[in-house]
């Protein structure tokens, strides 16, 4: 399912996404119609501009999030021109981070790696745009060398998508020490006050940043 305002891209996304083998279900060019759509046959995947009708701000973004939260997995590819932080670290955190994707526009003409990004999100993997990653963690170059080897551990093992109980059980620690090392991390990464949740979201952000650099 396809959401965008602009009708050019739209059918160019529409002609992309057949080329590469997949069905769309809807083509639609505003958020209310994008929400009616999906509840009227739930697709494999949406994929929706962040900017759209009927408020011409960030309600293709507040439709994903919405979405996600009453379709439990529904994949979601965001296409956009730029970043909205608030609302990209809640679709980036919903359903666990699984089966959704924030690109930028800019990439679809990378043709063969936009349509493996589809069909990672679509298989239930992440994507995210390292620009993406750049604005929402707003550090420098490499955010990790502020970590001592142990917070850098306990990152990694963030990123794996353990809980603290598990982490504390791979260390052979409490998971007191676990949430220390857990706040240490978010201290030093200049981590936006917000829901723990959404904090580890952004670490692991970073971290996956770093390491692809």
């Amino acid at each position: 399912m396809v959401a965008e305002d602009a009708v050019l891209l739209r059918e160019g996304l529409v002609s992309l996404l057949q080329r590469f083998g997949h069905e769309t279900l809807a083509a639609v060019g505003d958020a209310e119609a994008l929400v009616a759509a999906v509840d009227r046959v739930r697709p494999d995947l949406v994929i929706t501009d962040v900017r759209m009708p009927p408020g011409n701000r960030d309600d293709g973004l507040r439709a994903a999030v919405a979405l996600r939260g009453a379709h439990a997995g529904l994949p979601v590819l965001v296409l956009s021109q730029y970043v909205e932080r608030s609302y990209a670290v809640r679709l980036l955190d919903s359903c666990n981070g699984t089966a959704v994707g924030y690109l930028l526009k800019e990439r679809i003409g990378a043709v063969a790696d936009f349509a493996a990004a589809l069909d990672r999100v679509a298989g239930g993997g992440t994507v995210v745009d390292p620009e993406v990653i750049h604005q929402l963690v707003r550090l420098r170059p490499d955010p990790l060398e502020r970590l001592s080897a142990r917070e850098r551990e306990v990152l990694s093992l963030m990123a794996e998508g353990r809980s603290n109980p598990s982490m504390a059980a791979h260390l052979f620690v409490s998971e007191a020490a676990v949430n220390k090392h857990i706040g240490n991390i978010f201290s030093k990464l200049d981590l936006p006050v917000d829901t723990e949740g959404h904090r580890r979201v952004l670490a692991v952000l970073a971290f996956l940043g770093a390491e692809s650099a």
